[in-house]
């Protein structure tokens, strides 16, 4: 594996350690600012909301004028965001950082996915996105364990403050290491060369699938999260330390598959690895709904965060492989897709809980789940690029 790897493993930490970082803190936010856990729980919406809007305008902006250079300028303002979200005297201004936050984080993930299939051919891409999907599993696991504790100890407002200093020190550390670094730097897209990707992405049948899978997985898995704290809180555990312990077991879960993808992957295939995911996924959704003790509900996360990775991973692959030339565009698409779903997940799960209860809403999503796992493996295909013959200086 190319050593630039490590540099592009580090921006994902950084970026990870505040995405989920004030799910195990929500409760406490509502009460600072004297609102419902539902109107807390649209933190999580109007980030995931802003990180998928934007991501058309940073795939295009990453193949046009470099990937390193947007990734370490995304960083910095996630840092800023958050820091300036500890400062907060508002609702309304403490959403407005999220929503920057959102943009930060935007700009790092899907151009790191990138960069690591630029560096790496297809026979070793899944293992590659595998490592960079351990620095962000890492940053989320930190992040989650990290807030419960922090904001036990310092209130929610330290927890914002504190990830943000490190995501501007990483910030600091990932610009002088991608200084150093010998990465290989495709020629530079140009705007008819971006117009055709597009084009070459969306006449790719795996595209229609792909985007919908990732959709649906942001909905019905990750719009679950900022509803466990208070889950909890039903149980009678108000410590917001087992709270980040819980949703850090999801994080853990999706390490475990990072080390274990290189031995699950030539046995399962890709199509048993969708199977085997979803089925697991879902499997796990089920148990969320009986309400179980936290100890159990952290093992069941870490469960559901392998079965989660093994196949989304996949669909990475899969999204990586649309187009040679606007690979980073594609691979935005597919964050856009994935965190539009993460913005509609709270919603409906908000939704389904007051109308149908908590065990109707989840058995509903572990179906669509499992489902979606049968969908993908067989519909989507192996297909070379339809551009991969236009640069044969890239690897498709």
């Amino acid at each position: 594996m190319p050593p630039a790897l490590n540099i592009i493993t580090l921006a994902t930490f950084a970026a990870s350690l505040s995405a989920r970082a004030l799910d195990p803190v929500l409760p406490h936010v509502a009460e600072d600012f004297g609102i419902s856990i539902a109107t807390a729980a649209s933190f999580a919406a109007v980030f995931a909301f802003t990180f998928a809007i934007i991501q058309p305008a940073l795939g295009a902006a990453a193949d046009l004028f470099g990937k390193a250079r947007l990734m370490i300028i995304c960083l910095a303002l996630l840092g800023l965001a958050s820091i300036l979200g500890a400062l907060a005297t508002s609702f309304p201004m403490l959403f407005v950082t999220r929503i920057l936050a959102g943009i930060g984080s935007g700009g790092v993930f899907p151009v790191a996915l990138s960069l690591t299939s630029d560096l790496v051919g297809p026979e070793k891409r899944q293992l590659a996105i595998g490592r960079t999907l351990a620095g962000s599993m890492t940053g989320n696991l930190l992040g989650a364990s990290l807030s419960g504790l922090i904001g036990d100890l310092l209130g929610w407002r330290g927890v914002l403050a504190f990830l943000g200093v490190l995501v501007i020190i990483a910030a600091i550390a990932v610009a002088a290491g991608f200084r150093g670094a010998a990465l290989s730097r495709p020629p530079k897209t140009t705007l008819s060369a971006l117009a055709s990707g597009y084009r070459t992405i969306f006449t790719n049948p795996n595209a229609r699938i792909c985007y919908s899978a990732v959709f649906i997985e942001g909905c019905c898995v990750l719009g679950l999260f900022p509803f466990i704290a208070s889950f909890l809180f039903e149980l009678g555990e108000t410590s917001l330390s087992i709270a980040g312990i819980v949703i850090a077991g999801f994080a853990v879960g999706g390490l475990f598959y990072t080390l274990t993808v290189s031995r699950f992957l030539p046995w399962l295939g890709v199509r048993g690895m969708m199977i085997a995911g979803a089925t697991l996924v879902g499997m796990q959704l089920g148990v969320a709904a009986f309400g179980l003790g936290w100890k159990l509900q952290m093992a069941s996360l870490l469960l559901m965060g392998w079965g989660f990775y093994m196949i989304h991973g996949c669909l990475q692959v899969f999204a990586s492989e649309l187009s040679v030339e606007a690979r980073a565009t594609a691979l935005s698409l597919h964050s856009f897709f994935f965190f539009m779903g993460q913005t509609v997940g709270p919603i409906a799960y908000g939704f389904g809980l007051a109308h149908a209860g908590k065990t109707g809403t989840l058995i509903a999503a572990a179906m669509v789940i499992i489902a979606l796992g049968f969908v993908c493996a067989k519909f989507l295909k192996q297909r070379a690029p339809a551009d991969a013959a236009a640069r044969p200086d890239v690897k498709p």
